[in-house]
């Protein structure tokens, strides 16, 4: 199957026309299962049993009123389209993907949407105001004036200690049916994910849990209905869910948040190198007393690890069913932490700020060196 890219949510029309079949009555019926569950004899026996699974009901419960619809108008010919998002805070921060309110129909810098509007599960339609997107993450913040109607924030939760199998619920709007609620579980987490920029979402989560247009912006939640990522694309040949999902994880979030909320913008560090990932039986093929690091295969011209004179591999070697450049410096380790999966580097860097200085040891011709690299500011946002 291929890949499918960060996708529009459904036009406005059809989300229209949707709306009112049925999108209201996911939350009737988990309000009344909830409701008959209370209702067993033992309530303790409940209590005992629920509190360490997995409740459904429950989650939607907590959650589904802090999640909302979002429709976006572009101009110049661009259409609507609609996704979902939730209530971040009570002063009315919205939280969404950047696909969701931008579009790039006027070329390839992506523009604000004309007009977006946010409706509330009560039904309030409210403007909202873009504060600022990040295409690095596919991450958006937007504000509306909580004026006259309460907002229900959703907590943020931690992705750091997910665990494949973990139960988790996705909200949203999937062709305009809104608050509607899909369950599964993590599939894998660590994910690579195409981002609107020629760079990659790294710790994407993988989900089997029911995702698709319309979807984007909203929350994946876990037991205690935390967020514990935004649900980003999906990877179909149809156009519709086949089961593998991706969700933004809420630390990448979180980053990217705080420098909407103070610059507008987000920034990221930027090295300038494309790498292979090492494994043991590649390593002994290549002679090399090491088992872990990323094979330098380019270094981008002008960046800063040309600027600190880190060397690409120049020739190749055919191995496993693959081509790898050979001959070039091995990363082994950013400010200590060793390289050892394909996405070890990007995730170490991202960790600091443009202008800060790093040290990385390499392998080059067969002995330990160190190197260091002040970062620059990644380009194509």
């Amino acid at each position: 199957m291929s890949r499918g890219k960060p996708w529009i949510a459904a036009p406005l029309a059809l989300a229209l026309a949707l709306a009112g079949c049925g999108g209201g009555s996911g939350g009737t019926g988990a309000s009344q299962q909830a409701a008959a569950g209370g209702t067993q004899q033992k309530p303790q026996v409940i209590i005992e049993t629920s509190a360490p699974g997995f409740n459904a009901a429950r989650v939607y419960q907590e959650a589904s009123p802090g999640v909302v619809t979002i429709r976006s108008i572009f101009g110049g010919g661009g259409g609507a389209a609609e996704g979902s998002g939730f209530v971040l805070d009570t002063s009315g921060h919205i939280v969404t993907n950047a696909h969701v309110v931008t579009d790039e129909s006027g070329g390839s810098a992506r523009g604000p949407a004309k007009e977006v509007f946010i409706e509330f599960p009560d039904r309030n339609v409210v403007p909202a105001h873009i504060i600022g997107f990040d295409p690095f993450a596919d991450v958006a913040l937007l504000e509306v004036k909580p004026d006259g109607f309460a907002l229900h924030p959703l907590k943020l939760g931690d992705d750091s200690k997910l665990v494949v199998g973990q139960p988790v619920a996705a909200i949203g709007s999937p062709f305009g049916e809104q608050q509607s609620l899909s369950v599964g579980v993590v599939s894998a987490t660590d994910r690579s994910v195409e981002s609107l920029t020629k760079f990659q979402i790294d710790g994407a989560i993988q989900t089997d849990a029911s995702i698709n247009p319309g979807n984007s912006g909203g929350p994946l939640l876990d037991a205690g209905a935390r967020v514990l990522g935004i649900n980003e694309q999906i990877e179909t040949d149809s156009g519709s869910n086949s089961g593998v999902g991706f969700a933004v994880p809420i630390s990448a979030v979180k980053r990217s948040l705080a420098q909407l909320k103070r610059d507008g913008e987000a920034e990221y560090a930027y090295i300038g190198v494309s790498t292979q990932p090492l494994y043991p039986q590649l390593a002994r093929k290549l002679g090399l007393a090491t088992d872990h690091g990323g094979l330098i295969s380019e270094v981008v011209p002008g960046s800063p690890a040309d600027e600190a004179g880190l060397q690409a591999g120049k020739g190749k070697l055919r191995f496993q069913a693959a081509v790898y450049e050979t001959g070039g410096d091995v990363i082994l380790a950013v400010e200590g932490h060793k390289v050892i999966g394909p996405n070890d580097l990007a995730g170490f860097v991202s960790d600091y700020k443009p202008g800060e200085t790093i040290k990385l040891d390499l392998l080059r011709n067969g002995k330990e060196v160190e190197a260091e690299v002040t970062l620059g500011k990644r380009p194509g946002g």
